[in-house]
């Protein structure tokens, strides 16, 4: 009898903490924006592994890629019928599709990019370019800086940042079309865990795109729960937590031109693959 009561005790502190930890997760919102009321778009099968995403010009052009089949669709949020697609390379491990001046690329995970020609024609084509960079790597974010002419790729998961708690950041050069092996700047997973009180050791972003009012970085982390917001020098200025009722698995994140924000949600065992869309309101 005392064994049980015993147990009885032991769960309910169990369930307390579990209850406590809850209730510290602050889930705040940026200026501008309601992270809590979006406009949700659910998606067709096809993209139920959707990734990056570009508005191409609004929610009825969006190019976007499926992560698995060297595939890239062009996604209206009202379609009735099955997405156009365009096949630039064999299927793969895709994660991040960005628009520059000089055309169409597609970041691998391994940190290679696709130059894709011939878009939206019958004759599509891409050049690789390759990250000689040693070590094992993952990267699932890129975003064009045209301010640098290059394509910026952030890492998710690379063995130099490991034992440093960093997230390091490799340029793309568009005029020379070679990558830097060094890191251009890099985030601090321990100030981005400060900043929204959680115990974090890595910092991994899923997708980033450029405010084109604000002129900072926007990125999400899918499996941090995050929206972080840093300066184009890699300077981490705000960190939201994400609800992972409406955020299942992001993976895709836009702008339109008057500020409205769109992020991408990969479907999976918990729900369909969604487009959110969350208004801006000058601050």
């Amino acid at each position: 009898m005392d064994v049980r009561i015993g147990l009885i005790f032991l769960l309910f502190l169990l369930s307390c903490n579990t209850f406590s930890d809850r209730e510290q997760k602050v889930y705040s919102t940026p200026p501008g924006y309601d992270l809590k009321e979006p406009v949700r778009y659910r998606l067709r099968e096809s993209m139920q592994e959707i990734s990056g995403i570009v508005l191409f010009p609004d929610e009825h052009k969006i190019v976007a890629i499926n992560d698995e089949e060297g595939r890239i669709y062009q996604v209206d949020v009202a379609a009735t019928k099955p997405y156009p697609y365009y096949k630039f390379a064999k299927n793969g491990d895709y994660e991040d599709i960005c628009r520059t001046d000089s055309g169409w690329f597609v970041l691998k995970s391994s940190g290679s990019l696709y130059h894709v020609h011939g878009l939206f024609t019958d004759s599509v084509y891409s050049d690789h370019y390759k990250l000689e960079k040693q070590g094992k790597r993952e990267f699932e974010t890129t975003y064009y800086d045209s301010a640098r002419n290059s394509i910026v790729m952030v890492c998710k998961n690379c063995e130099d940042d490991k034992k440093l708690g960093i997230t390091s950041a490799y340029r793309f050069d568009l005029a020379s079309k070679t990558f830097d092996t060094t890191a251009i700047y890099h985030f601090e997973a321990r100030e981005i865990a400060r900043l929204v009180g959680a115990d974090m050791r890595f910092f991994k972003p899923s997708a980033a795109a450029i405010h084109p009012i604000e002129k900072r970085l926007y990125m999400v982390a899918s499996v941090n729960g995050l929206l972080v917001i840093a300066d184009l020098q890699g300077h981490v200025q705000e960190a939201y937590n994400l609800k992972h009722r409406l955020f299942l698995q992001p993976e895709g994140i836009d702008f339109a031109p008057n500020g409205d924000m769109y992020i991408s949600n990969e479907g999976g065992y918990d729900g369909a693959a969604s487009i959110l869309k969350f208004t801006y309101k000058s601050k």
